[in-house]
């Protein structure tokens, strides 16, 4: 059976789902999001390069909850606040769509079930089903590093260190505003700030999942954040980061369980990889303290196309939701989490 597709936006990571969404023999695209006046009225494959679909792309959001779908691929840019999309997706929801979105939304039960409810009660409504994916958050925690876990027979520790060259990063809005790079350090609360509220409540949601599966008991989450900044003038692709500026942000937050730390997640951005904090370090590696203590590393390989201007990291993050989409069209109203395999589990504190 053919699944009726809207995409939602067309960034970086819109433009590889969108592409995905054309070469596929399974899904039918029937409606495109745009935010720009630029690629308004534009056909859909031409925005893709791809052959025309004679799907025109719209700003009006009534045309989008207008037309029958199956599901939307929602990838806008994620945006401060953490909650800026919050309406459209459930807009989306209750007009019969069910939504896979890049812009968090993986696990809504880590901020309490007021926040939960705001979704489950759109899901009712136009009985739907929300899930939030992408690599990470999505699959590097919630699915590989769980699964891992479930070969211990004790555990003490588990940290994920992501390492991302961002250099490569073309959309300067992105790059300065969202992941403050170019800032002055002096003007990045990393403690309550903007940046580090919305961070805070997008991979909490990692850790809040994997300690719900494995039945980890966490008092609090200890936020142990850092920055570096440029020892020189640096030209990436979006813009110059002046010398003393921020040139890479550590965001890093640990679940607290029993007075001790039991998760770590660190997602490291840099605009300067030689930096020898940073230098030769893996993509991703994940640390597991127990028995047995393991250390896994995961990198990803560019494509070998210099025809394409799409990234590694465009497409591990495009696969998860294009892979989803049968399966969140055919499960029951709410939202998605995805099933996890015999993790780790600790033992239930009387």
């Amino acid at each position: 059976m053919t699944l009726r597709v809207i995409q939602w936006a067309t960034g970086a990571i819109g433009k590889t789902t969108l592409r995905a969404v054309l070469d596929s023999p399974d899904l039918e695209l029937v409606g495109l999001y745009v935010y720009g006046d630029r690629k308004a009225g534009r056909d859909a494959g031409d925005i893709a390069r791809r052959p025309l679909t004679g799907v025109i792309a719209t700003r009006e959001v009534k045309d989008i909850l207008d037309t029958p779908a199956d599901v939307v691929i929602h990838t806008p840019r994620l945006q401060v606040p953490y909650e800026t999309h919050d309406a459209d997706i459930c807009a989306l929801l209750r007009s019969g769509k069910n939504v896979i979105t890049t812009a968090g939304h993986h696990f809504p039960r880590a901020h309490g079930r007021e926040r939960e409810e705001i979704f489950l009660a759109a899901c009712r409504e136009g009985g739907t089903t929300l899930y939030g994916v992408g690599v990470s958050p999505g699959v590097i925690g919630e699915r590989i590093v769980l699964a891992l876990s479930g070969v211990n027979l004790e555990l003490e520790h588990i940290a994920i260190d992501e390492v991302l060259d961002a250099t490569r990063m073309p959309d300067p809005n992105f790059v300065f505003d969202v992941m403050g790079m170019g800032s002055d350090p002096a003007a990045i609360d990393l403690t309550a700030g903007e940046l580090p509220k919305m961070y805070g409540m997008l991979y909490k949601e990692t850790l809040a999942f994997m300690a719900e599966r494995m039945g980890l008991d966490v008092e609090r989450y200890e936020p142990d954040h850092h920055v570096e900044l440029a020892g020189r003038d640096l030209q990436v692709a979006a813009g110059t980061i002046p010398a003393g500026t921020v040139a890479a942000t550590e965001w890093r937050w640990h679940a607290i369980a029993g007075g001790r730390r039991v998760l770590t997640l660190s997602i490291i951005w840099t605009m300067d990889p030689e930096l020898p904090r940073y230098a030769g370090r893996d993509h991703w590696t994940v640390t597991v303290t127990g028995k047995p203590s393991m250390t896994m590393t995961l990198n990803l390989i560019e494509p070998d196309d210099p025809v394409s201007r799409t990234t590694a990291a465009q497409f591990v993050t495009a696969g998860p939701v294009i892979r989803a989409i049968p399966e969140v069209v055919a499960a029951p109203p709410g939202i998605f989490e995805p099933p996890v395999f015999a993790p780790f589990r600790f033992p239930e504190v009387p």
